[in-house]
């Protein structure tokens, strides 16, 4: 089992100390959210709470993921950076390319994607990119980052698609191994997008009956779509929190889990020095036993 940690929401000033923390109790990942700007008005409704509300204040803060990805990244020496989940068709694919290609120079390959579509009408509309066909734009942005971020060093590639029409082009420098992709989402499309282009799934907050019901629908994709060999599971899950249903969960098909130690031993769960604790707790009580 490896073990995350995520960064929801930090103020930017723990982003570096809590990373170094991390890293010395032996987390193996950090992984950390996106969004460019919050909508004072949204005419969709926040898919994952019951009312449809979001529920975080206008000011949050939320550092620009790849920025954040970087500054961590110069102060550590072996944790892995991943997004749960960047936004992708939001964004241009060749802009995203070169980020990330920059970012696994720049810490000897210590960086994977997660991804997910966005649900706000208004992030689609004033980043000038269109709602309706953020799916099929993701498939394709997928292709084309598997293509600039493939390892191999600097060479040629193209992409020519429906939607994405770029090449042959070169960019450099880029990392020395294939950066990972994780899909994120609990739909049928979201499952099917995963076991035919990803390498793994990545979950937000989910129960142990959804992240199982995940599990058993990518299988079913990938054998459909005759995908074999390894295939990640990276899980928050919020109603398991022992180390037998750990363990379990590995058995199941779990091969990441999510923890918010913060919230577990008492104190603010907002204060670094609470959070830098709990996750020396975490290390010394769950993580030494794995």
């Amino acid at each position: 089992m490896r073990w995350t940690v995520p960064f929801p929401m930090f103020p930017a000033d723990h982003l570096v100390p809590m990373a170094q923390a991390a890293e010395a109790n032996g987390f193996d990942t950090i992984a950390v959210p996106d969004s460019v700007f919050y909508p004072k008005e949204v005419s969709a409704n926040y898919p994952y709470s019951a009312d449809g509300g979001r529920f975080w204040a206008p000011e949050t803060k939320f550092v620009d993921p790849f920025i954040a990805m970087a500054a961590m990244a110069g102060v550590t020496q072996r944790i892995h950076f991943t997004t749960n989940v960047v936004k992708l068709p939001i964004r241009d694919p060749l802009l995203v390319a070169k980020q990330l290609t920059s970012l696994a120079a720049l810490s000897n390959d210590r960086v994977s994607l997660g991804v997910g579509l966005s649900w706000i009408p208004e992030e689609f509309e004033w980043t000038h990119t269109n709602m309706r066909t953020r799916g099929k734009r993701c498939d394709e942005m997928i292709e084309i980052l598997r293509r600039a971020c493939a390892g191999n060093g600097p060479e040629w590639f193209e992409f020519h698609g429906d939607y994405y029409d770029v090449g042959p082009l070169m960019m450099s420098p880029v990392g020395s191994r294939p950066i990972k992709i994780h899909v994120g989402g609990l739909s049928e499309p979201a499952f099917k997008r995963a076991a035919r282009l990803a390498d793994g799934w990545i979950s937000v907050q989910n129960t142990k009956v959804e992240i199982l019901n995940a599990i058993e629908r990518l299988a079913h994709y990938r054998t459909e779509y005759g995908r074999t060999g390894d295939f990640e599971i990276n899980t928050l899950c919020i109603d398991v929190w022992d180390i037998d249903g750990y363990r379990r969960l590995e058995d199941a098909g779990v091969t990441e889990l999510q923890t918010v130690p913060w919230y577990f031993y008492g104190g603010d769960p907002d204060a670094l020095s609470v959070r830098i604790d709990s996750l020396a707790r975490f290390a010394d009580e769950v993580i030494a036993k794995f």
